[in-house]
Parts: C-alpha cells; sequence; structure tokens
C-alpha cells in the first residue's frame, strides 16, 4: 500500500503531539479525489487543532491544516479528472477530516475548487481561507455602502493576521482608505507596506473612548472586524451614516454588549461572515472575482513561505503571536 508523510496530532492520556509520520493512502471512495499537495497554510484554527482544541477537532490521531492546494492524481468523480490544479478551503477539511498538511488529501469532489485564470496554486495559498474570508468581508463592504464619490474610510481589526492583511490589502488595492488597528506597535512597517494610510494603537484608541457613551463620533464608513466582542461593540460606535462592518472573528469573546443606537440612529449594517460552509458555486465566483474582477494577484508582501518540515516551529511562533501576515506550506 502506498504510504505518504504528514505531520499527525496523536493524544495520549490527555497530552497532545505533533509528530511527522508515514500514513497509509486510503481507497478513494464514490465522487471522492485524491489531490497530491504543492502548498498549504497555516491558520488559527489549525494551530487550535493542533494542541488538541476538541472544539475544533474531536477525534485523534489527526492531521491539521484546513486549506490545500495541488493536482488532482485520482477521481472518482466526473467533475474532476487527473492532472486539474485546484484548491481546497473550509468545509470539514482539517477539522475531522485530515487535512493539508499532508502530502496528499482525499476529499468529496463538492469541496474542491478547479484554479481560477490568474491564480497559482502558491497565490491560492498565499490567500487560502484567510483570504477568502476577507474576500466575503470587502464583499460585503462593497456591495452594502453608500455610493458616493468620496475615498470612504474603513477599519480593520486585527489587521496584521491573515484575515485582517489580506482585508487591508484588498481595500486599499481597491481604492479604500485603510486604518489598521493592532496591538504590537513592531507591526507598523509591515501593515504600511500592505497598504494601511494609518496604523493605530488598540490601546491609545480605546483610551479615547466614552464607555458609557452609546455612539462615538462617526469616523469610519466601513469595517472588518476579526476580533469579536468588546472590540466588535466599540466599532459599532463610531461608524458613519449608514456604514458596513464585516464580522468574522472571536477571538475577542463570542458575547456582544451594545446597544440598538447604531442600528436604528446611523442605519449601520452588521454583516455575519462564515467562509467554511459557503456554497461552492460562491466559493467559485468569488474566488474568480479576487483575481479577474478585482486583480489581486500581487501578494509578493503578504506572506511567508516555510517548507513542510518547517511547520512545527511555526506553530509554536502562532501560540505566541510572532506571525505577520500568512505563512504558506510548500511540499
Amino acid at each position: 500500500m502506498k504510504q505518504y508523510n504528514a505531520l499527525v496530532v496523536s493524544e495520549e492520556n490527555g497530552t497532545f503531539s505533533q509528530e511527522f509520520k508515514s500514513v497509509d493512502l486510503k481507497d478513494l471512495k464514490e465522487n471522492e479525489v485524491l489531490i497530491k499537495t504543492h502548498y498549504s497554510s497555516i491558520n488559527y484554527k489549525d494551530y487550535l487543532s493542533s494542541i488538541g482544541n476538541k472544539g475544533v477537532t474531536r477525534n485523534y490521531p489527526h492531521v491539521p491544516g484546513i486549506d490545500a492546494a495541488g493536482v488532482v492524481e485520482k477521481s472518482r468523480s466526473s467533475a474532476l479528472s487527473p492532472g486539474q490544479e485546484v484548491l481546497v478551503t473550509g468545509y470539514d477539511l482539517g477539522m475531522n477530516t485530515d487535512g493539508g498538511w499532508a502530502q496528499y488529501v482525499i476529499v468529496p469532489s463538492d469541496w474542491v475548487v478547479v484554479l481560477p485564470d490568474n491564480l497559482s496554486l502558491k497565490n491560492s495559498m498565499v490567500l487560502g481561507t484567510a483570504g477568502f474570508t476577507a474576500a466575503q468581508c470587502v464583499e460585503a463592504i462593497v456591495k452594502f455602502s453608500p455610493e458616493d464619490d468620496a475615498v470612504k474610510k474603513v477599519i480593520v481589526s486585527g489587521a496584521s493576521g491573515g484575515v485582517g492583511s489580506v482585508a487591508t490589502k484588498l481595500l486599499n488595492h481597491l481604492g479604500y482608505s485603510v486604518t489598521a488597528l493592532t496591538r504590537s506597535g513592531t507591526n507598523v512597517d509591515f501593515l504600511k507596506k500592505i497598504g494601511a494610510g494609518e496604523v493605530l494603537s488598540i490601546k491609545d484608541w480605546e483610551a479615547n473612548l466614552h464607555p458609557k457613551k452609546p455612539l462615538e463620533k462617526g469616523i469610519w464608513q466601513g469595517a472588518v472586524d476579526t476580533v469579536g466582542g468588546e472590540m466588535l461593540a466599540n466599532l459599532l460606535k463610531c461608524l458613519s451614516y449608514r456604514s458596513v462592518v464585516s464580522c468574522c472573528g472571536m477571538v475577542g469573546g463570542v458575547g456582544l454588549t451594545t446597544t440598538v443606537f447604531p442600528f436604528i440612529l446611523r442605519g449601520i449594517k452588521l454583516i455575519g461572515i462564515d467562509s467554511a460552509e459557503q456554497p461552492l458555486v460562491h466559493k467559485k465566483n468569488l474566488w474568480n472575482k479576487i483575481t479577474n474582477e478585482w486583480k489581486l494577484t500581487d501578494l509578493s508582501d503578504l506572506y511567508q513561505e516555510i517548507d513542510f518540515s518547517e511547520l512545527p516551529e511555526n506553530i509554536h511562533k502562532m501560540k505566541h503571536g510572532e506571525i505577520q501576515g500568512r505563512v504558506i506550506v510548500k511540499f
């Protein structure tokens, strides 16, 4: 039986470990495809899976990696053929289905997007789930914001992370004036490089807020919030009339304490973003929009590339908040 190399997370007596192992290649079921992985990436959800978070992955041993891009090697689906370049993001990949941190992945064919024109396998993983989520956030702002000739000011929380960095770059690319919110002073140069016109310290911003006031001065016409919790509540107070905020994160908490005033006095729209379970047709359309209509093709300032063997040390870096932008894994 053919074997391949994977980073396997195992559990023993409640302790989790990561180890490169040889894994037996399983037979394909009806409507499944075998993809030879060329690139994957590191996401926060992968980090959680790699340390045994049962809210992400229930059963171990397991191979994390919610992103994968490569070439179809075998197919039991009429929709896909050997030799096609493809990408997979979201659904159950890397959660309870073995994911992209392996030389091969086996997935249902209806999880698979054929690589769009003008998008390489490498750049598909520079974007990955984070980039697709960011694109959904930006799409909502473009769609629901009032039309006018002025350059809109938008704010991005968690701007140095995967979703935040792609959102910052994409919004700037589309002509928006971007304020990047960050906790770390070491991220300023990176954020300016990818398109932030202003970099704002979260500590300084929060120090000027008035906790008892239901509304602050409306400064921004849109927001991408990757944090949630108190951050989202504060952003809602600081948006101007008929603004849009796209919400896609919860690292800052799952609760939301706010008032109805942003919604009924300023007509603000709060748009929830889910990327994992988006219908395949929407995924295909948005991937095409990113690279063809929006023409976001120069991603050179967004990522660092590592070899498969360097995954463990970079998981450690993510744990300690030492990663800027995107990290892609090359096989």
